[in-house]
């Protein structure tokens, strides 16, 4: 029998038993488990994004959907989340369907994992923290929504996403629709370029802006098939690059919300929020609800067709990298340049 183990990062270690592996706080389900022992390409998916992203019970049925996409593409799913005081990497279908219909959630970033770990409470990860479950683990493609970023009057109120500091120091892959079209996407793009993160668009030139497929905003590096981008992240590796590689899939062309549309329900929307004293981690789902709410489904509409889009797309990166990385290895070659 082949020991599998060996293959794992370090500390975590195949569960002899059928019930999840675990170590020390981390629960990575079998499945999950088994594919990063064997080289199988894993997903990581956020729970964010079932939790606050998407209305119930849509939700549910999506976050299924997402999963299933990234099988017919040949990868492994691996939803995050906590539970019960466990960081859990891959989801039961009974753990999904209690995190989608769970209307007490917190929304949890990086710095939130201590809180939640001790408390025992249940807590969907955003961008940063399942990027940064997802790279302690040894996954290193992640597919989400929208990026976060530097919030709209961020001078005045230094409001910013944590997902570009830990964009910043996490070498792993994130396939998105760009930067949320509700921040600030030029103070963001510059955020990125300062932080060292590497950018690059999926046949576009252009920086997509989740509900839109273009900003404005050039983007210098494009790629037009998987394995570049494969071979550019290993690149970066090879180099000790230690930030992110953002790959910007623009929505799909027939779910796109029009810029005369998106822009008066966005002015609408951040009123509200200035009204209501809506802020922090609370304003992001704020306005994608109010989005959700005022666009007769559009919105949500878009929502779905962007995740499962960036699904399918990143299972195939993670396929390309575990091609290119079994045929490094084949060759006697250390994938990590060393």
């Amino acid at each position: 029998m082949v020991d599998r183990t060996a293959h794992l990062p370090h500390g975590i270690r195949m569960s002899s038993t059928v019930s999840p592996m675990l170590t020390s706080r981390f629960i990575v389900h079998p499945e999950v488990a088994q594919a990063l022992g064997s080289g199988h390409p894993v997903v990581a998916l956020e729970s964010t994004i079932v939790t606050h992203g998407l209305p119930r019970p849509q939700n549910l049925a999506v976050a299924q959907g997402v999963e299933q996409v990234v099988r017919d593409q040949g990868a492994i799913p691996a939803t995050i989340a906590v539970l019960d005081g466990f960081i859990h990497v891959g989801l039961t279908s009974t753990e999904l369907e209690l995190i989608a219909r769970s209307e007490t959630a917190s929304k949890a970033t990086v710095r939130d994992l201590g809180g939640l770990l001790l408390s025992g409470g249940l807590g969907s990860t955003t961008v940063a923290a399942t990027a940064h479950i997802a790279h302690a683990v040894g996954i290193e493609v992640f597919a989400t929504g929208g990026l976060g970023g530097v919030h709209r009057e961020a001078a005045q109120t230094w409001d910013e996403s944590a997902d570009l500091q830990a964009l910043a120091r996490l070498p792993i892959i994130v396939v998105c629709s760009g930067i949320k079209s509700i921040l600030d996407v030029p103070a963001t793009l510059e955020r990125l370029e300062t932080l060292g993160v590497g950018v690059c668009g999926f046949r576009t030139d252009s920086v997509p802006g989740f509900y839109l497929r273009d900003t404005g905003f050039p983007i210098n590096l494009r790629m037009d098939d998987e394995a570049p981008i494969a071979q550019l992240h290993r690149l970066r590796r090879e180099v000790d690059d230690p930030a992110a590689l953002i790959v910007f899939q623009p929505v799909p062309k027939d779910a796109e919300l029009s810029h005369v549309e998106h822009d008066a329900v966005l002015a609408s929307a951040l009123a509200l929020a200035t009204e209501q004293r809506v802020s922090g981690k609370d304003v992001t789902p704020f306005l994608l609800d109010y989005f959700h709410q005022t666009t007769a489904g559009r919105s949500v509409n878009a929502n779905i067709a962007l995740i499962m889009s960036n699904a399918g797309l990143a299972a195939r990166v993670a396929g390309a990298l575990s091609r290119d990385e079994h045929n490094v290895t084949g060759l006697g070659v250390d994938p990590g340049g060393h």
